[in-house]
């Protein structure tokens, strides 16, 4: 059941923002996965303050047969086991799992995965943040009402030269680190 209460939540992208992104390939198996450095302790320090983290996330790979379901859900728990041993709590993982060119409501930059999000947590768009390293996680946080942060890991030093005016982010930053302590001094403000 859904509470009534409005959460403060961050959607954060979880290739190239969470974990390394081997662009031009996929992250197939836990093997294959490395976290960002800072975002350990990026997502503690958002633990902390009481924030809510869902993660959101195209795995076109698994539509497009690079990897299985399967392969996708050991690294998710492999993943979600290293956040629990540092004290980091996940609200919620939502996955688009068609194909690149498959023309889903789930894909970003369409809403669907926040969409579905939003039935099961409660809270204010205009007042969440997107953190995002692609054009479409930009274009889906603004076609959903959120505040957009992008970083320059992962393909964010490509996909910057890709933003116009009608994308712009709230902010641009190195990295997930930086975006958390952006939020943190933001949210401090307020």
């Amino acid at each position: 059941m859904q509470s009534t209460k409005v959460e403060k939540v961050i959607f954060i992208d979880r290739d190239g923002v969470i974990n390394e992104d081997p662009i031009g390939d996929y992250v197939k198996r836990w093997q294959d996965f490395r976290f960002i450095p800072g975002v350990v302790e990026a997502l503690q320090n958002l633990s902390r303050a009481g924030f809510q983290i869902v993660i959101i996330s195209n795995q076109a790979g698994i539509g497009d047969g690079e990897y299985t379901e399967e392969a996708l859900n050991e690294i998710t728990s492999q993943m979600l086991s290293e956040f629990k041993k540092n004290g980091i709590s996940i609200r919620g993982i939502y996955y688009c799992l068609h194909g690149k060119t498959a023309n889903c409501e789930c894909r970003k930059p369409k809403t669907g995965l926040f969409r579905q999000a939003a039935c099961d947590i409660r809270f204010e768009a205009s007042e969440t943040y997107f953190i995002g390293d692609k054009l479409s996680d930009v274009q889906a946080g603004r076609n959903f009402g959120f505040r957009n942060l992008f970083v320059l890991t992962g393909h964010g030093s490509t996909d910057q030269m890709k933003l116009s005016k009608e994308d712009a982010p709230e902010k641009i930053l190195p990295s997930l680190k930086e975006a958390v302590d952006y939020i943190l001094e933001s949210n401090d403000r307020e």
